[in-house]
């Protein structure tokens, strides 16, 4: 394998390319920064086009985990030096590897809910029930706070995430790697919100749309069947479509001076009270009438 040193050199220059989101959707490849995100990628079975590896940088265990792991992925292995890597990498985080894939295709018809998620407690595992649990996301414009709400998603079982109106692209390297790569674990795809509406209708979800003005806190509803959380902007927080007789508001408590939580922080609360719920504490007030 020949060492890459030249910056100019066409497979660095396509590959930097991929830094703007024109040339995300122009290529249909994605950057995958850091070495757990792609182990998690090569898992979910992603398709590895090609690999730049920087042998000085690669000083993890993930990094010689993914190396071994490489020769399998079916994407070419490309050797570059330090400052053609420093080129490559997307944020400060180098570890040595980032690798080139074609962009995942996920529709809304082909989500399907995951199997029972193992919850580990002292050494027992039990399973939650397989009832559907799928996170919207709409208009949220940073894709760090896009990753931040798919760790917490993939963290507490959610089924699928989809976002709806987006203002930044899915698999945006920023998103991934905020995401750890659990971007990879679990359904996820773009869609406008009337589409998303319609198909969480269409399927029988209970809605709960997170609005600072509801009157009703969350912990007062039932999350235990097949539900979607819904969450807007910062900014903006949800249109107008997330309204209606099907679809319930909730809010956070806000006690002190800030009138709202961050998008990430909301989403954990939120997914963490359908977990215990779906574990058999207890459903909200409604859920126990």
């Amino acid at each position: 394998m020949s060492l890459i040193t030249s910056l100019q050199n066409p497979r660095v220059k396509d590959a930097v390319r991929l830094r703007n989101r024109r040339h995300r959707e122009k290529q249909g490849r994605i950057l995958i920064d850091g070495s757990r995100e792609l182990l998690r990628a090569i898992d979910a079975g992603v398709k590895l086009l090609e690999t730049f590896v920087c042998r000085p940088l690669r000083e993890n265990e993930d990094s010689q985990r993914l190396l071994a792991a490489l020769p399998q992925s079916g994407g070419e292995v490309l050797e570059v030096s330090e400052a053609v890597f420093e080129k490559l990498a997307f944020g400060r985080r180098a570890e040595g590897v980032l690798g080139v894939a074609e962009t995942p295709r996920t529709t809304l018809a082909s989500i399907k809910p995951r199997p029972p998620v193992a919850l580990r407690q002292g050494g027992s595992s039990t399973a939650t029930p397989a009832v559907p649990l799928v996170a919207v996301l709409e208009g949220v414009e940073k894709p760090g706070n896009v990753g931040a709400v798919l760790r917490s998603a993939d963290a507490a079982g959610v089924s699928a995430l989809i976002t709806a109106d987006p203002r930044t692209d899915l698999y945006n390297p920023n998103a991934i790697r905020a995401s750890l790569g659990t971007i990879f674990t679990m359904p996820v795809c773009e869609a406008s919100s009337d589409d998303a509406l319609a198909w969480l209708r269409k399927n029988g979800f209970r809605i709960f749309a997170a609005r600072v003005n509801s009157a009703v806190d969350y912990t007062e509803v039932d999350y235990r069947g097949p539900t979607a959380i819904v969450l807007g902007s910062e900014a903006e927080g949800l249109s107008s479509l997330w309204t209606g007789e099907d679809i319930q508001a909730v809010r956070l408590p806000m006690l002190g001076a800030a009138d709202s939580l961050n998008v990430s922080a909301t989403a954990a609360v939120l997914f963490y009270e359908a977990l215990r719920q779906r574990k058999g504490e207890g459903g909200g007030k409604r859920g126990e009438e």
